[in-house]
């Protein structure tokens, strides 16, 4: 995946980044760690916080009746407004996994601990996002940390290709 995000993460040792799913490990990560972390870089971070327990019960309901179609359209909705084949990455998960990313909570004073010690958070959330409710998102991470609202992109960062 880092080559979708290339231009996003900081070639350093010392940063640490995520997508989607994936800034929930980094995120614990550098709040356990005692090693120096420059940066820590949230792409599109996985945010449902403000859904309701109705939401979660039906995706895991749609992912258990066919998985097939459900990682379909998510790739779809991932991918959204860009036409980006997203397949060469797809990592089946379990249902635990999409429990644990559905009801991931997003603590405000760890991330104030984090910042405490130093650590520029970087968000970059899109305002076309099909996976997160990218306006709930922005409202938690903006008063926070540096947080990147981009216009006309989706949850991975791509715009809409130009038709030629």
């Amino acid at each position: 995946e880092q080559e979708l995000f290339n231009d996003l993460i900081v070639k350093s040792d010392y940063c640490v980044a995520g997508f989607s799913y994936g800034p929930q490990k980094p995120f614990e990560y550098v709040y356990e760690s005692e090693n120096y972390i420059e940066r820590l870089i949230l792409i599109s971070p996985a945010f449902f916080q403000t859904q309701s327990s109705a939401f979660v019960r039906t995706q895991l309901r749609y992912f258990n009746v066919d998985q097939e179609a459900y990682v379909k359209q998510f790739l779809k909705n991932v991918a959204y407004p860009s036409k980006f084949d997203l397949s060469p990455y797809l990592n089946l998960g379990s249902q635990e996994d999409l429990n644990a990313l559905l009801t991931y909570v997003w603590d405000a004073d760890k991330i104030r601990e984090v910042l405490d010690r130093g650590v520029i958070i970087e968000v970059f959330l899109g305002t076309q996002d099909k996976i997160i409710n990218a306006e709930d998102a922005l409202a938690f991470f903006d008063p926070l940390v540096t947080t990147y609202y981009s216009k006309d992109t989706g949850h991975i960062q791509q715009a809409k290709e130009e038709k030629k």
